[in-house]
């Protein structure tokens, strides 16, 4: 069971999409620096495009904040070549092809129906912990600039109340 404060599932060697080139990725990859995990249903769908360019567009901000971005769906490397290359060419990050279904049951988003991953977000500590976790239907996107904020209320290592903000009081340290 994923549970906040404990080491997120590791996977290793699945096969990755980034930037015109299949390579091999693990959790071990990331340590070090904050990962933004997030697994969405399929490719060449609907909702998913909007989630996956909105991550995109905030990518350098992310990245100014030291976190990666990595996707997830149970689609091949293939299918994410594709789609990535025709529709979603300017995202840059990578996208691992969970063909074995392996990574997304290991996460707890694997929709057993289906085979599809359902939409699943996992903010991880540079030492490997999950931090946040949030998993939803598959018909509602997720708000890119929220997980952004969360991102950095988690940094801060402070007690931050509802809708804070950087720059905002906060409530004293954890």
């Amino acid at each position: 069971m994923i549970q906040i404060g404990k080491k997120a599932p590791s996977f290793e060697g699945v096969t990755t999409y980034h930037k015109g080139e299949f390579v091999k990725k693990s959790l071990s990859d990331y340590s070090g620096s904050w990962l933004l995990l997030f697994f969405y249903p399929r490719d060449f769908t609907f909702i998913c495009p909007t989630e996956i360019r909105g991550f995109a567009k905030l990518e350098k901000e992310f990245a100014e904040n030291d976190c990666k971005i990595l996707a997830a769906s149970t689609d091949s490397e293939w299918s994410h070549k594709n789609w990535f290359e025709k529709d979603l060419p300017e995202v840059e990050y990578p996208v691992l092809a969970d063909t074995t279904q392996e990574v997304s049951r290991a996460y707890q988003v694997l929709n057993d129906q289906d085979g599809s991953a359902e939409r699943g977000l996992f903010i991880i500590d540079p030492e490997g912990i999950v931090k946040y976790a949030l998993v939803s239907s598959g018909s509602v996107g997720r708000s890119v600039h929220e997980t952004l904020r969360v991102l950095k209320a988690l940094q801060s290592g402070d007690l931050c109340p509802v809708e804070w903000n950087e720059g905002e009081d906060t409530l004293g340290k954890a």
